[in-house]
């Protein structure tokens, strides 16, 4: 079995889309949105604020166990919240995002449904069978209509690169297969940072 996907972004290419706000990009116009988070005016964005802020599309609320990763990923000084310096990095991370998700939601539902997911992943490098993306699309689709909101998608995609980073450390020869004891594995599931 062949393993790639290296991506806790978008891979290249979908940085730059058509239609994207030049504006969005000067550090004025992040400082107004970022205090439009900062609801208590603390100076940093708590996960509550971040996913009050958030939009998935669907009108439901952003996934918590989203907010949590991507604080997680941005939270440099490990205060459980995020700067100005630290959301500017997360803007770019949720837009880029953004814009991956609009290219793979062919039909413009606002959800991505198996086959998109599969072009998704595919396109990110993986190689996984049809039974593993009906897996995937039953662990990530809260609402269980079949399809993965924009955050869930997110989430699928940093859970697949971190479980794919780990499973990496393992596979000394690159061959795509790995042999561990019990406890070897489950310390590598617990060490996680997702």
């Amino acid at each position: 079995m062949a393993y790639y996907g290296q991506q806790q972004q978008p891979p290249a290419g979908y940085y730059n889309q058509p239609g994207a706000q030049p504006s969005q990009n000067d550090p004025n116009f992040l400082w107004g949105v970022f205090q439009r988070i900062d609801k208590d005016r603390s100076g940093s964005i708590s996960g509550n604020e971040l996913q009050q802020a958030l939009s998935n599309g669907t009108w439901t609320p952003f996934n918590p166990e989203t907010v949590r990763l991507m604080i997680g990923m941005f939270d440099r000084d490990r205060s459980g919240t995020i700067s100005f310096q630290e959301f500017q990095q997360l803007w770019k991370f949720v837009t880029d995002w953004q814009n991956c998700f609009r290219t793979y939601d062919r039909d413009n539902s606002g959800t991505i449904d198996k086959n998109e997911l599969k072009t998704a992943l595919t396109g990110f490098g993986y190689r996984l069978s049809d039974r593993f993306f009906d897996i995937l699309v039953v662990k990530f689709d809260r609402q269980g209509r079949g399809t993965i909101a924009f955050d869930d998608f997110v989430q699928c995609c940093v859970v697949m690169q971190t479980l794919t980073s780990a499973f990496r450390a393992y596979d000394t020869d690159q061959d795509g297969w790995i042999q561990i004891g019990y406890e070897q594995f489950l310390t590598l599931v617990f060490n996680l940072k997702s």
